[in-house]
């Protein structure tokens, strides 16, 4: 399999070094979608969506001006997952599995761009999806075109690294995981994909939001560190994920790369080893 590492948004909310910890105090920070594109024999699947090209050009005002005064995205269609991986030299029809973290429209906006995909998400996520008991996190307009859901139990499964519950993604290679990391939603999950050279990348989603907490000495800049709290539906659990991905990173540092969805450090980094990886 071969994976590539996508910048499916780009959001710029003021903060400066508050949000990225560097910078001016009030400019504005950088945030990314950081989304995966999966080459695999049962054909391509895309880990997160990011933003998609209705989000960005004619349903705009479905994302919300709370949402879009705080984060500031740049709506760029050049962005979306749909125009990056026809320059990729693939059609959209390419596309087979969605493999989503949760619901929130920065991770689902891209599902319109793909109606023939089977859409994987954990089924706690899926049932508050349809209670919508907080309509400004679940937007219907990403998901009017009838998704071919495909709502996985979050009972079960097998244990992978010290984490419970970890499954298969029926239709898949074995080399692609669900990891529950609830938490920031109430059936938010983590995405783990096997690297030809036995490497793990664990997509950790909104599990946190900054580089730095994955640290020997945590630490998380102000802005991120109040988001988390605000948005998180389950606190406790959220913060004990994050101690469990820690460890995680400690104590299994040469086999899996754990990353979140919106750093732009992280995403740089993984685009740097993606072109090193191409040259040779």
């Amino acid at each position: 399999m071969r994976v590539h590492h996508l910048n499916c948004g780009t959001m710029r909310p003021f903060g400066g070094r508050l949000v990225n910890e560097g910078g001016g105090l009030l400019g504005p920070a950088r945030m990314v979608c950081h989304c995966l594109l999966v080459e695999t024999e049962r054909g391509l699947v895309l880990v997160d969506s990011g933003l998609g090209v209705p989000d960005v050009t004619t349903h705009v005002e479905h994302l919300e001006r709370s949402w879009l005064r705080l984060t500031r995205p740049v709506l760029d269609v050049a962005e979306t997952a749909a125009a990056q991986i026809k320059r990729l030299g693939y059609r959209t029809e390419d596309v087979q599995h969605i493999v989503l973290t949760h619901l929130d429209r920065d991770h689902a906006g891209g599902l319109p761009d793909f109606p023939q995909a089977q859409v994987h998400v954990h089924d706690v996520e899926y049932q508050a999806m349809l209670r919508s008991p907080e309509p400004s996190r679940y937007l219907g307009h990403q998901w009017r075109h009838g998704p071919k859901w495909n709502v996985h139990g979050s009972s079960g499964g097998e244990r992978w690294f010290g984490f419970e519950a970890v499954r298969d993604v029926p239709g898949l290679p074995p080399e692609i995981l669900l990891v529950p990391l609830v938490g920031h939603t109430r059936g938010h999950a983590g995405v783990a994909v096997r690297r030809p050279d036995g490497r793990w990348l664990l997509h950790a989603g909104d599990a946190y939001f900054y580089h730095g907490e994955m640290a020997d000495s945590p630490h998380c800049t102000p802005v991120l560190r109040h988001f988390q709290n605000r948005a998180q539906e389950d606190g406790p659990q959220r913060r004990r994920n994050q101690d469990r991905l820690r460890d995680l990173v400690t104590a299994h540092r040469s086999e899996i790369d754990v990353f979140c969805a919106h750093d732009p450090v992280e995403f740089e980094r993984h685009l740097r080893a993606e072109s090193t990886v191409d040259r040779c």
